[in-house]
């Protein structure tokens, strides 16, 4: 019995310590960029829509800018949003009354978009997938999505 533990622990240590991973080549991670950038351009244009494209490729617009306090990338928000892709499948959605969430803990996209926003603003996220979840799928989420985000900022907490 002993020499039957002993060699289930040494054969579990073994391929414990065995690991494939440094044996394995790290493929980097697609970039989507230009790809992603003609979807939101194609989106744009086929909707007869005006967006802002800021540096880091995240197009926003505007509908209402709001007129109450403006949030910063650490800021707690309340949002109401409809999360959808360019083909307008809905992927998600919040209540009326919105999701209360800190801005510094959402992806890339809502953490700079959000803060285009005052209080009582509205508008359109549309965000290529580095600013969203990139090369990583997600449930009912493909890799390399462009997500688009109907957004109203309902308080700045």
């Amino acid at each position: 019995m002993k020499k039957l533990l002993a060699a289930v622990f040494t054969l579990t240590l073994f391929i414990s310590c065995n690991s494939t991973e440094k044996d394995t080549p790290v493929t980097p991670p697609k970039d989507y960029s230009a790809e992603n950038d003609k979807e939101i351009t194609d989106y744009l244009t086929k909707n007869n829509l005006i967006a802002t494209k800021s540096t880091t490729g995240l197009y926003y617009i505007i509908n209402e800018p709001g007129t109450g306090a403006q949030p910063t990338a650490t800021s707690k928000v309340t949002v109401a949003y409809k999360g959808y892709f360019s083909n307008g499948s809905l992927f998600d959605k919040s209540t009326d009354s919105g999701l209360t969430f800190p801005l510094n803990e959402v992806i890339k996209g809502w953490t700079e978009g959000i803060t285009y926003f005052k209080e009582g603003g509205s508008g359109v996220l549309l965000i290529p997938a580095h600013l969203g979840y990139g090369s990583s799928p997600r449930p009912g989420i493909p890799a390399g999505s462009v997500l688009l985000f109907d957004v109203k900022l309902i308080k700045v907490n």
